[in-house]
């Protein structure tokens, strides 16, 4: 497990330097989106993700490891939206999102540790495809919960549902780097 570990970090880490980055550029101007638009947003990037793997023509040259760090990104937004609320104008330092994407990414790297000594790595002979098809259930399940004005009976409640997002994606990203790395292995 410790190598998963190293692994989770790294993706961590290039999904947090694209979002410092953005937020030197934009700052924190994603303050204002509601948590149903950033679910939204996530929903996009899965179902490209999706269509990008189901269809065999792509006509925009991007793949599947930025939608997927797009996913992480947005659902750590998400979390963060959770804990602050939503307000009308940006009101975060980089300094400060930065503190909390760390905080957020510490606390659902510790979920993701729990389950996979319980589960042990059965993600690892898991498919990139079950994974997306794993986040769009997600998704649904938020987007549901989120119909319900955040009212379950039985269920985990929406933050739960974005860690486990934003685990998938980790464990794909940690699939296509492997698979990048054992293709190069043979070319």
């Amino acid at each position: 497990m410790q190598h998963t570990s190293e692994q989770y970090d790294q993706v961590i880490k290039t999904c947090r330097d694209l979002f410092e980055k953005k937020m030197t550029d934009y700052g924190s101007a994603w303050r204002i989106l509601r948590l149903p638009s950033l679910t939204d947003q996530i929903f996009i990037k899965a179902q490209r993700i999706r269509g990008l793997q189901e269809n065999a023509v792509r006509k925009v040259d991007e793949g599947e490891r930025s939608e997927f760090i797009g996913i992480i990104n947005y659902s750590i937004m998400a979390l963060i939206q959770l804990e602050l609320g939503v307000v009308d104008q940006p009101d975060l330092s980089t300094e400060k999102a930065i503190a909390l994407f760390d905080k957020h990414t510490r606390e659902t790297k510790m979920l993701m540790e729990n389950k996979n000594h319980d589960y042990g790595e059965a993600w690892r002979d898991m498919r990139v495809s079950s994974l997306t098809d794993l986040i769009l259930q997600k998704l649904l399940r938020v987007k549901q919960i989120e119909d319900n004005k955040g009212k379950t009976l039985v269920s985990e409640g929406i933050d739960a549902n974005y860690q486990d997002m934003v685990n998938y994606a980790v464990f794909a990203m940690i699939h296509l780097n492997e698979n990048t790395k054992t293709s190069k292995a043979f070319s």
